[in-house]
């Protein structure tokens, strides 16, 4: 289960690399745009606004952020990402932070672009970070005995969940697109209490919270803090950097 308000906690954050990654498309005048993962739809209706003649189709797997997106005023539907297809007058699809989460998704993008028409636009971007500390804490403490029992082969153990950019870029060229791929590394400047561990409570740790209890949960939470303030120790100002690497890729059908 995802939680809108747990997500939208880091919204300034977590907003930045969409509008770099669209800032990279150049569609003028799009019949339909779609934006696949659309969470609880902050983003997305920034897309009528860009594109204000096209329809904006909207999808997410999870009921929660499309309740969250609908409140806003977006047509969302649930959905699973594996299941669209484009229909034919899709000139631009957009996904943000959601293809880490799909099972074989760079042979799924490659589908996208053989079904698309030339001269749409696919734009993508996807954590970089799976080898970050915030992550390989996780991924310890969820070995040690008291946990693995609990939590098994929970997702994101490995750091090869998503290609680099110069992976993706071939994928797509050879699918017969023109490609724009590249990486950012954000320095996020949080603060409050332990702002890493709630900053993954939204995203990364969502495996772990649905496999525990409430008491599990928040022992599970008390546990990785150490850990989390020892890779991202807070300055004396209270400020705490959180750097974020990322992958972009925009891709033209030709």
């Amino acid at each position: 289960m995802w939680n809108p308000d747990v997500y939208l906690a880091f919204a300034d954050h977590r907003g930045r690399p969409f509008f770099d990654l669209l800032s990279r498309v150049a569609a003028t005048e799009p019949r339909r745009v779609v934006d696949l993962g659309c969470g609880p739809g902050n983003l997305t209706e920034t897309l009528g606004g860009r594109w204000p003649g096209a329809t904006i189709e909207a999808w997410d797997s999870s009921p929660e952020m499309v309740d969250a997106a609908r409140a806003r005023g977006v047509a969302a539907q649930v959905g699973d990402v594996q299941d669209w297809t484009p229909a034919p007058d899709t000139d631009v699809v957009v996904s943000n932070a959601t293809l880490q989460w799909v099972p074989g998704h760079p042979e799924l993008v490659v589908r996208w672009a053989g079904r698309l028409a030339a001269g749409s636009w696919i734009a993508f971007q996807v954590p970089g970070n799976f080898d970050a500390p915030s992550h390989q804490a996780v991924r310890d403490l969820a070995r040690r005995p008291q946990w693995s029992e609990l939590l098994g082969d929970f997702p994101f153990r490995d750091s090869d969940v998503v290609k680099t950019a110069d992976g993706y870029a071939g994928l797509l060229t050879d699918a017969g697109c023109s490609v724009d791929a590249w990486e950012t590394t954000y320095v996020h400047e949080l603060a409050g209490e332990n702002p890493v561990l709630e900053w993954i409570t939204g995203t990364a740790l969502r495996p772990v919270r649905s496999a525990l209890d409430d008491a599990q949960w928040q022992q599970f939470r008390t546990e990785l803090i150490p850990a989390l303030d020892r890779a991202y120790p807070m300055r004396r100002d209270g400020k705490t950097f959180f750097p974020f690497r990322r992958i972009f890729v925009v891709a033209q059908v030709t």
